[in-house]
């Protein structure tokens, strides 16, 4: 049975496959996307792109870093040979794509765009946003489930949900791109004034193959992660694997949209991520969550505590609930001779429960004071129970949405 770990979510703002590293210039792009492409073809051209995609991005047009050993993968050295191999064009007479890239990329075979700057990397990053451009929004992802499939898969967390090694890789790789994959930069032409130029293209037929290849990959993982028996379905962890099936559905659906685009057939049984993150709802309506207080006045923490679980769908459990937040409230006197008021101390620690682990905890304290000891401590239990109305609903529904299967 798979466990699940909880994984924060990066903030720094990278988009995945479809986003541009550089913001897209207002001219010098131009595409077709017309004609037919073959939706079959062998993993290992996903990988071998994917891979070549980022390593373009992470270094830029110019030459390739001299080998600090003794050789580096395929997919690296196939890049460092397409980049040796793009020359700077410096003839004084402009090449046509330069003004009209379809005059030398088809639109029934290319996706192609131009970008223009004042040195070759950031001219090779512009053609490339100008390519992506070309899709529009049908291809992008809400940008909190592009998150949460990139960071998720880069962390290897999910990586045993596929066994067969290709569509591992090919999972793998394409999760670390910030381009489109199997776009490519064809040539690049210098004005010989101020002013570097490139064309950024894409074949039709190849990038078929190799979105075609992701999605089937990515069912194959979604399959696996929703193949479980109903007692490991209703519990946190099956929550967990419908949720990040739910993601990677999205982002299935967005491949598809580009196959689309360029005239290619997707393959069968695309979802929307909508479907599996309504049985996850379902789940958590299908788990109690016991709760203990001790120390509690007039049941007003686990009352607090209870509304909590309730408005995120969650079941009232007993004692013997496999999932029970285990709480526990003191309240002491605080000396203040300075002051005549009485002062109270309040001090709640709340975990949560699987099976005796704790999984999230929740602490809070603060002091209240009064004219009377009673008053004083019932002011604190009145702060306390603001807390848990305030918050813990929201820090267990981040929890929930931070919780990642993960296959031993």
């Amino acid at each position: 049975m798979g466990k699940f770990q909880s994984l924060g979510l990066w903030c720094f703002c990278l988009f995945f496959i479809f986003s541009a590293c550089g913001s897209a210039p207002s001219s010098g792009g131009s595409s077709g996307n017309s004609g037919n492409s073959g939706n079959s073809g062998n993993p290992g051209d996903a990988i071998a792109a994917a891979q070549a995609a980022l390593n373009r991005m992470d270094g830029g047009g110019g030459a390739p870093a001299a080998s600090s050993g003794g050789g580096g993968s395929a997919p690296q050295q196939q890049q460092q040979q397409q980049q040796a191999s793009v020359a700077v064009n410096t003839s004084r007479s402009k090449p046509a794509w330069v003004d009209s890239v379809d005059s030398s990329y088809n639109r029934a075979q290319f996706v192609a765009a131009v970008g223009h700057a004042s040195d070759r990397t950031m001219a090779e990053r512009n053609a490339l946003a100008n390519l992506v451009a070309i899709f529009g929004q049908s291809i992008y992802a809400d940008q909190t489930i592009t998150n949460t499939y990139q960071e998720t898969i880069r962390s290897g967390a999910v990586a045993g949900w596929v066994d067969d090694i290709n569509m591992k890789n090919t999972i793998q790789i394409s999760a670390s791109m910030d381009s489109l994959v199997g776009a490519e930069i064809r040539e690049v032409w210098f004005d010989s004034r101020n002013t570097y130029f490139a064309a950024a293209v894409m074949e039709k037929a190849r990038t078929a193959r190799i979105y075609t290849d992701m999605i089937r990959a990515n069912q194959t993982m979604i399959a696996n992660l929703i193949a479980m028996s109903p007692t490991e379905k209703n519990s946190l962890e099956g929550f967990s694997r419908y949720q990040f099936a739910a993601a990677v559905a999205d982002m299935n659906v967005s491949y598809g949209n580009l196959l689309k685009q360029i005239d290619a057939t997707p393959p069968d049984g695309l979802v929307s991520g909508e479907f599996y993150r309504s049985e996850a709802r379902n789940i958590t309506q299908a788990i109690p969550v016991g709760i203990r207080v001790a120390n509690d006045k007039a049941g007003r923490i686990q009352g607090a505590f209870a509304k909590a679980l309730s408005d995120l769908g969650f079941r009232s459990g007993g004692a013997n609930a496999r999932y029970i937040l285990d709480a526990n409230v003191t309240v002491n006197p605080v000396d203040n001779p300075n002051n005549p008021n009485k002062f109270a101390r309040i001090e709640l620690t709340a975990n949560l429960k699987d099976n005796g682990v704790t999984i999230l905890p929740f602490n809070f304290n603060t002091r209240e004071g009064h004219t009377t000891v009673s008053e004083a401590e019932n002011r604190a239990y009145a702060a306390t129970e603001r807390k848990i109305n305030q918050d813990y609903a929201n820090v267990l529904k981040d929890y929930l949405a931070r919780l990642v299967p993960e296959k031993k």
